[in-house]
């Protein structure tokens, strides 16, 4: 992937992709601001594609994304938290899968920034809370601890 981001006037940039082009209006909309935007396309876009792939629809898809980022420089996410909106014909359980295998597997935008980033989701399927503040266990941006493991004696 390649992209070149080119200064136009003023605060505006042009980023040009290797499919399209877009402007990049700043302070309209910052850098972090198309950041995060970024991210949870890419999760929703999971949302939408893995369901599909199955059989099954998503409707009324919305997904907000909340940040705590460093007060000083460099003012980087320390948590993110993802809250997911939708209807679908599928029972809660496989709807909850598509959301988590977004989050540990196929959103790379996600999987980019887990090892610094705590981040957690709420899930909300067919009107009903089925996850409330969930943390990705493989999120890096706090330990996990597993305890002490017992093998087997030979």
């Amino acid at each position: 992937m390649k992209i070149t981001v080119s200064h136009q006037n003023e605060m505006k940039f042009e980023a040009k992709t290797e499919k399209s082009s877009f402007i990049i209006d700043c302070p309209q909309i910052s850098p972090i601001e198309y950041f995060l935007s970024g991210i949870i396309t890419c999760s929703a876009t999971d949302v939408v594609l893995l369901p599909k792939q199955q059989g099954y629809e998503v409707k009324n898809l919305e997904v907000s994304g909340e940040v705590v980022r460093n007060e000083s420089a460099p003012r980087k996410f320390n948590s993110l938290h993802l809250e997911y909106r939708f209807e679908s014909n599928a029972d809660d359980t496989l709807a909850a899968r598509w959301v988590m295998a977004s989050l540990e597997t196929y959103c790379s935008t996600i999987n980019t920034i887990r090892d610094t980033t705590a981040i957690s989701y709420t899930i909300i399927h067919n009107g009903n809370v089925i996850r409330e503040n969930e943390k990705m266990i493989s999120g890096g941006g706090s330990a996990v601890d597993f305890g002490a493991l017992q093998g087997c004696n030979a």
